[in-house]
């Protein structure tokens, strides 16, 4: 008697839960297929738009696990399990999670934006958030610069992309701006003929777009003028610490004095 209500209850079981079981296994299997090819897809899509690697891989990674949380809910569902109280716990979780990780997911936001519009890519001269300094790294929360004396800079996303960014690697030569000031004796003409000539004479200084000499402002003490070369942005620095030697030396030997403070010494 025990054996056939065991067996009656079994069949009840099965009669009842079977069919859910099963629909259960063939939506896995299917959403599974689904999935899969639905990271394929992106895959494709994300290569074919040359986004960086590492961003590729996290975004397939949270891809998969949000859209398998979605099938496992939808399982849960098809057997039966109220899963309306289970949204509003992972709601729930979700939301004091973000609250306390804000100034982590707003890194991580930056850091998205960051690799998806490209601002700057590694190896790029950049100045942001008061720093300056060659691109070391891109990661998710943080960008590492090499900055001044070969320090490494840590800049954290958020601040990063909702700042100001100048990226002086973009068009890849720069314009280096130098003044120099010459006393009120001095010939304009000459003076502007010398100083032509040391940017025109050296190396790395480019003829495209050409560089140009230009009084800049008659000053208390002096006539400053504006010398402009441009180079590659590589040579910023050799250009910018080779003229100015350079022209300290040319003008003195053209006999045009440098204003500079002098002590007189009275004699009593």
């Amino acid at each position: 008697m025990n054996l056939e209500k065991l067996l009656d209850k079994l069949i009840t079981t099965l009669s009842t839960y079977g069919p859910k079981v099963i629909g259960a296994i063939i939506i896995w299997i299917v959403g599974s297929w689904i999935i899969k090819k639905m990271m394929l897809g992106m895959k494709k899509i994300m290569e074919k738009g040359d986004y960086d690697e590492s961003l590729q891989k996290f975004l397939l990674n949270l891809g998969s696990w949000i859209l398998k949380i979605l099938l496992i809910i939808t399982l849960l569902g098809t057997l039966g399990v109220p899963t309306t109280s289970f949204a509003a716990i992972i709601g729930a979780a979700g939301l004091a999670i973000g609250l306390a990780l804000q100034g982590s997911l707003a890194n991580f936001a930056g850091g998205v934006l960051i690799m998806i519009f490209r601002p700057f890519k590694i190896g790029d001269l950049i100045e942001a958030q008061g720093e300056v300094g060659v691109v070391k790294e891109i990661e998710i929360f943080t960008t590492r610069l090499i900055g001044r004396s070969n320090k490494e800079v840590i800049l954290p996303n958020g601040a990063l992309s909702n700042g100001n960014i100048v990226n002086y690697s973009t068009e890849g030569t720069r314009r280096v701006d130098l003044t120099f000031g010459v006393g009120y004796d001095s010939d304009i003409k000459k003076t502007k003929e010398v100083l032509m000539n040391v940017i025109s004479a050296h190396p790395k200084v480019i003829n495209d777009p050409a560089p140009t000499v230009n009084v800049l402002e008659l000053a208390d003490s002096s006539i400053n003028f504006t010398v402009r070369p441009w180079c590659k942005t590589e040579d910023y620095w050799t250009v910018y610490f080779d003229v100015t030697e350079q022209t300290k030396e040319a003008l003195d030997t053209a006999g045009i004095e440098i204003p500079y403070p002098h002590q007189v010494q009275i004699k009593k």
